[in-house]
């Protein structure tokens, strides 16, 4: 049994050194620039961008082969900042300034569920022959439910972007029991 034992653990001390030798010479160097731009990307694998996912388009930002302002969800923002991180000039005009989310017309929706498969983001909710819903905060606009519906029922249409904050948020204060109770009091003796 102990002989076992050691074996088993001899295996994998020789298995753990060969696997982090291997891990140090056959390494690949990546882009350093392109790193950070992907940090800097919304990492929702849309293809928004015509690119796969967010890696190739950082790859493709850092290599100067496509414009900063290839990123619909991260809008004007994300331009922007990429703009200053490449120190390239941009002209911010050509870009949506208010961005677009999916919304279903309930009445005209049949429950094909159609959209619910090429939803990149998995923000439209529904089952089979039930309405659908998207889920706005989830939403990147990225229209491919539009193509696919049978119905035309799905529009893109703008959001508000509400910034809420601990100095913003409104709460209404809750009225105490002894108020209610008094109000309730002088409403019997009125009538």
């Amino acid at each position: 049994m102990l002989i076992a034992v050691g074996a088993l653990a001899a295996l994998g001390l020789l298995l753990g050194v060969i696997l982090s030798m291997a891990a140090r010479f056959l390494s690949v160097e990546t882009d350093p620039l392109a790193d950070e731009l992907e940090q800097m990307l919304p990492n929702l694998q849309c293809g928004q961008c015509g690119f796969v996912g967010c890696r190739p388009a950082a790859e493709a930002l850092s290599a100067g082969e496509t414009d900063v302002t290839l990123c619909p969800p991260g809008g004007v923002a994300l331009a922007a900042k990429l703009a200053e991180k490449l120190h390239v000039e941009i002209d911010l005009s050509q870009m949506d300034h208010e961005p677009l989310v999916a919304f279903v017309h309930e009445e005209n929706c049949i429950g094909c569920t159609k959209c619910i498969l090429v939803c990149p983001t998995d923000c439209i909710i529904g089952a089979p022959k039930k309405l659908h819903t998207v889920i706005v905060s989830a939403c990147v606009g990225g229209a491919a439910c539009l193509e696919v519906c049978p119905t035309d029922c799905i529009e893109m249409v703008p959001v508000t972007v509400k910034e809420e904050s601990v100095q913003s948020w409104n709460w209404p204060k809750p009225r105490s029991p002894q108020s209610t109770s008094s109000e309730l009091a002088t409403r019997s003796v009125d009538r």
